[in-house]
């Protein structure tokens, strides 16, 4: 065990367990998306999880960084909520936040995260770019709502940590980005019916069981 100091108070690191992690176990909430507790090796790609260490010349990625004796940590400075801001509103630029049809609505991580860092949920109307996609590979179990997904990546974890392999990747680039079930085989998208964890992990319902989702209808997922 290591002692170190956050936000001026001091706590306990247990080795191998990340600055996020550890600050999330002691009840100091930092902003994340990518981050699940058994990762060894998270991928950092929601630019949420910032902090400052004292030494360190700027703020970094809190689920990449491990304690260390001593360490002194700042989760609320404004560089760091100026980032995670920053980050925030880009997400929410092509999320569709109609919530009250949503079942993540008010267990909703960004809902969380707008009441903390103070954002808008619904970007004024010049701030919003719509996400329109056409599915081409339906699912027999799922069905996919890109307007609402965030890109986190934790179904993919899930179903490789599952199954010893993904039956989820992500498919095109940048703006157009999907998670896409395409070139599995239909013998393995069977297999998912006693599963489900991808459906589970989701923190905005982006991936609903078919006939269990919202009034809002998502698309087969591709």
């Amino acid at each position: 065990m290591v002692k170190l100091t956050v936000d001026g108070r001091e706590i306990e690191a247990e080795e191998g367990k990340s600055l996020l992690e550890t600050c999330l176990e002691s009840g100091i909430y930092i902003p994340n998306l990518c981050f699940l507790e058994d990762m060894a090796n998270p991928p950092a790609s929601c630019r949420l999880c910032f902090v400052e260490i004292e030494g360190e010349k700027k703020p970094v990625a809190s689920c990449k960084a491990m304690p260390k004796s001593g360490m002194v940590v700042r989760t609320d400075t404004e560089a760091v909520r100026r980032l995670q801001r920053t980050a925030l509103r880009l997400l929410l630029s092509v999320h569709d936040a109609k919530c009250r049809s949503c079942p993540s609505n008010k267990k909703c991580e960004l809902q969380r995260m707008v009441k903390l860092l103070g954002v808008r949920l619904k970007p004024r109307r010049y701030d919003h770019l719509d996400r329109v996609m056409t599915a081409e590979h339906d699912h027999s179990l799922f069905e996919f709502v890109p307007s609402r997904c965030v890109l986190c990546g934790k179904c993919i974890y899930v179903c490789e940590k599952r199954n010893g392999y993904s039956l989820l990747t992500f498919a095109k680039r940048g703006f157009d980005t999907v998670i896409t079930s395409w070139g599995v085989a239909d013998a393995a998208r069977a297999s998912c019916g006693a599963c489900m964890e991808c459906v589970k992990i989701c923190p905005v319902s982006a991936i609903l069981v078919k006939d269990e989702h919202s009034s809002e209808p998502g698309s087969p997922l591709q």
